[in-house]
This record gives structure tokens, C-alpha cells and sequence, in this order.
């Protein structure tokens, strides 16, 4: 798969990666059996990034991944007396998030927190190093605080983080983190639904030298084309209690969409997909051809869910008039609904 570089950080990701909320929560119900197959066909289709949180699942999702990487990279060992290699692990990059663990207020986002919050997630991944930590959507003036980055930048000179990002709600929180000279990546909800971030986000970062890690890129599920008018989501499951921000942000549910009209223009989407894509490989591979974009990070429920994502990777590039027209389709039917909102 293509690997494309956190530069600030010198490490690469597979340009598709692997979101894990659905593997500790909030999705309805995974089994760990389950959860480990999908880690495993994620990584032996080519992601080598995961991305997960210190809260889905109150540490689940990271205790998983935690355990997948140990036994994954166990069984590429052989069992002869010299322990000969018969196979190399793949370098996988591992990002996971704190901060909404406790209350959110800003004067909770000290170095003493900090660190116990990294030290459970070096436990649950079983690591020394956290890979990248990034805060996760933080209240808002957080995103401005010296004291912060200053916090930061020691857990970095105490070897508990190798480097450090921020996953944010809106492009104004991404344009003030791109002024922090070591951030190195940015998440953010983009999709073919959620186009925003296109306009200033993706350019700055790209002049700051800063990764993009695109999140829910299917709008919870929408733009899979699969979901009708009458569909039924658990009580568990965040597209059930959140459509309307009550327990968190509500552009991290269909992506603060209508689930009507979502429906139905996700049903005009999936009209565009070429052929041989399914409606949600063409949504990931709009993701994949903006510009700035390091990898985009769909969940999955199933193997088959992640080697088809994976395999979007492959696919051809969608052509000019199919970006025109799902351009078109976001002017006409979500626009006014999300863009001046994030």
C-alpha cells in the first residue's frame, strides 16, 4: 500500500489506516475474537496505522491493539532453536488520543495529568514510547495554551512520547494548532460530506509540514450507501443517542448531517461511484486524493469491511467529472447544513 510521511516526525503511514472507536465502544458490540481478526486483515492488506483513544472502550480498543501487536509480531517468529526470523513485522505506527477522560475544562490539561493519562496508555499497548498522542478534542482554548505545548514537549523529552498531534471539532481549532511549531499531525473529520477543511486547513498544513489524518470519512457509515430511512442502530451505538450532540460533538455522528437527507443524498452518491468501487471505496478515495491528506482512518466491523477499505488504496483515482459532480451534490444538498457549523 502507498505510505505517505508525518514529516515532523519521520515516520510513514499507509494512506489507508485503521480507526478502532468501534472496537472499544459506541458502535454496538464487538467481540474481542472478532476485533483481533479485524486488526490482523487490516494490517496483512497494508495499514500499518492505527488509530485509537484512551476512552473507547475505557482503554479497550487500546488493550487490543496492545495485545494484536504482540501476538502478531510473536507469530513472525518461528519456534526453532535459533529463533530465526520468517517474516519481518511491518512498521505500524500507533496514535491514540487523551484528554476526555476527566472533565472538560482547561485547567485539567496540566503535565502532572498528562502524564497519568500516557502512562495507562504505555500500559495498555504495552510500550515505553507512545508513538503519537494527540489531544483529544479538547475544549477550545486549550488549543492556544503555551502551557499545554509546553506539558507536551516535556512527555516528549521524557521518552513517553515519541511525538505529539491534536484531533479537533473545527477548522479554526486546526488553524491555531498549526501555528505550534511541533505539532505533527492534525485530525479532522473530512469527507465528501464535510468539505470544509479543504479551503484552508489542508494548505496550511501542507506549508507547515503537518499530517492530516482524516476521520470519519464514510460519515458514520452514510456514504457506504447502505443505510435506508427506517434502519435501526443499537442503543449502544452513538448514530442512535448522538444525532443531535447530546452526548458529545454532533458533527462526529453522520457528521452533524441530517440522517434523512443524508440518506437520501448518500443514495445519489452512491449513483457516482465508478465502476468496479463500491460507494465507500469512492468515498475513501476522495479522501485519499486530497491534497495534504497523510491517511485517512475508517473504522470497520468486520474483515470484510477491512480489506475492503484497505483495498481502496488500489483503486484508480476518481476522475474530474465525478469530483465535479460530488461537488455538486455537496452545494446542493449539505452545504448549508454543515459548512459555516465546523
Amino acid at each position: 500500500m502507498e505510505k505517505r510521511t508525518f514529516d515532523k516526525a519521520g515516520r510513514q503511514a499507509s494512506v489507508v489506516g485503521l480507526g478502532t472507536w468501534q472496537l472499544g465502544a459506541d458502535w454496538g458490540t464487538v467481540d474481542e475474537d472478532e476485533a483481533l481478526a479485524i486488526l490482523r486483515a487490516a494490517v496483512e492488506s497494508g495499514v500499518t496505522f492505527l488509530d485509537t483513544a484512551d476512552v473507547y472502550g475505557d482503554g479497550r480498543s487500546e488493550r487490543l491493539i496492545g495485545r494484536f501487536l504482540r501476538e502478531f509480531r510473536g507469530g513472525l517468529q518461528d519456534q526453532s532453536p535459533g529463533g530465526s526470523r520468517i517474516g519481518d513485522a511491518p512498521d505500524i505506527l500507533v496514535a491514540t488520543k487523551m484528554g476526555r477522560r476527566g472533565a472538560q475544562d482547561p485547567a485539567e490539561f496540566t503535565l502532572d495529568n498528562f502524564r497519568a493519562w500516557t502512562d495507562r496508555s504505555r500500559d495498555h499497548l504495552g510500550v515505553d514510547t507512545l508513538d503519537l498522542v494527540q489531544l483529544h478534542c479538547p475544549p477550545t482554548p486549550v488549543f492556544g495554551s503555551d502551557a499545554v505545548y509546553d506539558a507536551l514537549d516535556t512527555l516528549v523529552e521524557e521518552k513517553r512520547i515519541a511525538a505529539y498531534g491534536v484531533s479537533v471539532e473545527t477548522c479554526d481549532e486546526a488553524l491555531t494548532a498549526l501555528t505550534r511549531p511541533h505539532v505533527v499531525s492534525v485530525q479532522i473529520i473530512l469527507n465528501a460530506f464535510r468539505r470544509k477543511p479543504l479551503e484552508r486547513v489542508l494548505p496550511a498544513a501542507r506549508a507547515a509540514g503537518v499530517g492530516i489524518i482524516a476521520r470519519v470519512p464514510l460519515a458514520s457509515g452514510l456514504l457506504s450507501g447502505k443505510y435506508r430511512h427506517d434502519s435501526a442502530f443499537g442503543a449502544d451505538d452513538h448514530r442512535s443517542y448522538n444525532r443531535h450532540g447530546e452526548a458529545f460533538d454532533a458533527g462526529e455522528t453522520f457528521s452533524g448531517v441530517d440522517y434523512d437527507s443524508g440518506v437520501r443524498a448518500a443514495r445519489e452518491f452512491a449513483q457516482l461511484a465508478p465502476q468496479g468501487m463500491t460507494p465507500a471505496q469512492a468515498a475513501l478515495r476522495w479522501v485519499i486524493q486530497q491534497p495534504g491528506v497523510t491517511t485517512v482512518i475508517p473504522g470497520a466491523r468486520t474483515v470484510e469491511q477491512a480489506r475492503a477499505n484497505a483495498a481502496a488504496a488500489t483503486l484508480p483515482p476518481l476522475p474530474g467529472p465525478t469530483l465535479g459532480a460530488i461537488e455538486a451534490l455537496y452545494d446542493r444538498e449539505i452545504r448549508a447544513q454543515v459548512h459555516h457549523r465546523w
